[in-house]
């Protein structure tokens, strides 16, 4: 549970950032052999409950306690799932969260639910929902109370009872939220289970303790699926944070045992149309329980497209049911790979940072077997090419390329991949000229016809190719570098994109086009000379877990300038930097600095709670981290050598129990430069 950062209803917005086009996808250089060993037998068997991840919606994000959780509501969700495709696709679940029942159980000591929200009671709803051939869950308390400010009662003491009280109603899914039930949880649990298996109904089980216990190291068959992390929001800052708690627990995944990251916000529009693609394909990656928490009756067009991708669902609902495993993750460039049933790999190229990065890897490194050549289908873009051994994209800020490569002996005769890179000092000055390079490489197993690049830029931005920028025919492992001189208007300020569009042909004569932004920064300030305060100059990039980056102040977590001053552990500081993890703050120095030093820790008003880690990075090096950090610890030095960097990163993280309480400071903040 949050508990500084009270959710609140978020009125409809416009996405920021474009898709992922499907040209960008289908330029993707892609490799992968294929043959995956057999995996064990209890882990391809089926599951039982769960053999693939669940699919559903709740209600929690949507509409928590408000008047409008009613009977009605329900009945409309369950009417949207089946009109909008979102039941072909695969979502079956309709899950009701905290606040349907009333506040104390009757004299037989049964949970009544509430008369006025559910007048004809729980069956009869969870009968409309069967009748459309969906699922009905439903949410219990594993201690005294639920997890609502309210209190309703919990389970705890009454699980047999209530247990064949789900069952009569026909609950399908219990979510066993565990709020102040004490440090037994693991009992609790299993009491829990056993009663569901005692009535005789299978009910999916489901282990909602935001990850604190730490459930999929002690469960065995307690439970089909198993929260590892806190509630998610629709920021990308916990989209991040969720992320990184579950990936490393791929060990502890398999069929009816699934790691739960939380809910899908896709539609809710806190995040853009690549964001929410980038958690969309992740989550598959991740074999995670695909459950919607936005709120379906504004529920548009693109977001319906994204939730109802056949071929991204497949990979969630692979039968094999492993989860993606963590192939590289240097520089904010995730290389993400998930072995499929039949021996093929989906690969995840993620891009967790500001700009757009090229990202690669090999066949072998995702665990393919050798072979001569392999067949690399975007799931996005539903294109097919073929690669000699390479997997590699140029990804957008917040994007994923998803892929699904395997070894093919016809992957000559498949369209070639191109990958296409555009590098250059990102950073210009009004009205000078600007050298970028751009390259284009031939993965596949055949030559193209003509290859054609073409960079563009809007309100007055011209460039001209030095070197040449097309050619009649690129051979098999061929490479096309082009050198562009760009013009850069007087008035040209802040940030800037070009773009960079790729057009080729295949050797039977099918075309294709690839699209990448080329990010120029115009009249950034640098450094200057000697020791200054870092948080005093204008940042490139600043994101932060919640609220805005704070500048000489703690971060209040809401609206700018809420915050107090930085404090840590009793001692205040008058300047510096407060941000909330999962936190990035980049600066540019020009490869002109030396030296970053600061004090470090949680801000005094995170209270007792929180812990985080703090970082630097020169480039794409670290080079300064702390061990984790809880409110007990003083301030600690930090102190990078950023000698020749471009850029300087300050990153928190969190330190692996949620972002809640995560205030922390950068406090004297300085930066030494020539």
């Amino acid at each position: 549970m949050r508990h500084l950062s009270p959710s609140a209803p978020r009125a409809p917005g416009r996405r920021t950032l474009g898709a992922v086009t499907a040209a960008l996808i289908a330029a993707a250089t892609l490799t992968a052999p294929a043959t995956a060993a057999a995996a064990p037998a209890e882990e391809t068997a089926a599951a039982g409950l769960a053999p693939a991840p669940p699919m559903g919606f709740s209600n929690r994000d949507s509409t928590r306690c408000r008047a409008e959780f009613d009977e009605a509501y329900v009945k409309k969700i369950a009417d949207i799932i089946v009109t909008k495709g979102l039941k072909d696709a695969g979502y079956t679940y309709v899950n009701l969260d905290d606040c349907w029942a009333k506040p104390e159980r009757d004299a037989q000591g049964r949970l009544v639910p509430d008369p006025v929200r559910f007048p004809n009671g729980i069956k009869a709803l969870a009968d409309h929902v069967h009748a459309k051939g969906l699922k009905f869950g439903l949410l219990a308390g594993a201690g005294a109370r639920t997890c609502d400010p309210a209190g309703f009662p919990g389970s705890l003491g009454h699980e047999a009872t209530d247990a064949r009280q789900f069952a009569e109603w026909g609950v399908d899914q219990l979510t066993y939220a565990d709020c102040g039930g004490g440090t037994d949880a693991e009992q609790r649990y299993a009491t829990m289970s056993d009663a569901l298996r005692a009535t005789g109904r299978p009910v999916v089980l489901t282990v909602a303790d935001q990850g604190t216990g730490r459930s999929w190291e002690w469960d065995g068959d307690t439970a089909q699926v198993r929260r590892t992390t806190g509630d998610g929001a629709d920021t990308w800052g916990s989209v991040l944070t969720r992320l990184k708690r579950n990936l490393p627990l791929a060990a502890h995944a398999a069929p009816g045992r699934w790691n739960d990251p939380d809910v899908l916000h896709v539609g809710g529009y806190g995040l853009s149309e690549t964001q929410y693609r980038s958690q969309f394909s992740l989550w598959s990656v991740m074999a995670a329980p695909l459950v919607i928490g936005s709120d379906l009756r504004r529920l548009d067009a693109v977001s319906a497209e994204i939730l109802t991708n056949r071929e991204v669902i497949a990979v969630d609902q692979d039968p094999a049911g492993r989860q993606g495993e963590v192939v590289s993750s240097d520089g904010g460039r995730w290389v993400v790979s998930k072995r499929l049933a039949d021996g093929s790999r989906a690969v995840a190229l993620f891009n967790e940072t500001n700009r757009p990065q090229h990202i690669a890897t090999t066949a072998a490194a995702v665990g393919l077997p050798a072979a001569t050549g392999y067949k690399a289908r975007d799931l996005w873009a539903a294109l097919e090419k073929g690669t000699s051994g390479a997997i590699a994209a140029t990804v957008p800020a917040h994007g994923t390329v998803l892929l699904k490569v395997s070894a093919d002996r016809a992957w000559a005769q498949l369209p070639p991949l191109l990958s296409v890179t555009a590098g250059g000092d990102p950073v210009a000055q009004p009205g000078t000229t600007l050298r970028i390079v751009s390259t284009a490489v031939n993965h596949g197993g055949s030559a193209t016809g003509t290859v054609t690049l073409t960079l563009t830029g809007r309100n007055g931005w011209a460039a001209d190719a030095v070197t040449p920028s097309s050619t009649n025919r690129l051979k098999a492992g061929g490479t096309l570098a082009t050198e562009w001189d760009v013009s850069v208007p007087a008035d040209a300020t802040g940030r800037n994109e070009l773009t960079l569009t790729t057009r080729y042909r295949s050797r039977d004569g099918l075309s294709f086009t690839s699209v990448i932004p080329v990010p120029v920064l115009v009249g950034v300030t640098r450094p200057p000379a000697g020791e200054s305060h870092l948080g005093d100059l204008h940042p490139l990039t600043a994101t932060n877990g919640w609220g805005p980056v704070e500048k000489d102040s703690s971060n209040g977590e809401s609206g700018a300038g809420d915050g107090r001053p930085i404090t840590i552990n009793g001692v205040v500081y008058a300047k510096g930097l407060g941000v909330n993890s999962p936190s990035t703050v980049e600066y540019y120095t020009a490869g002109q600095c030396a030296r970053v030093t600061a004090q470090v820790g949680l801000d005094d008003e995170s209270g007792t709670q929180g812990t985080v880690t703090f970082e630097i990075w020169s480039d794409h090096r670290l080079a300064a981290s702390t061990p984790k950090m809880t409110n007990a610890d003083a301030a600690r030095p930090l102190t990078a050598d950023v000698t020749g960097a471009e850029t300087v990163r300050l990153v928190v993280t969190d330190g692996g129990d949620g972002a809640s309480y995560d205030h922390a400071d950068w406090a004297d903040l300085k930066i030494t430069c020539a």
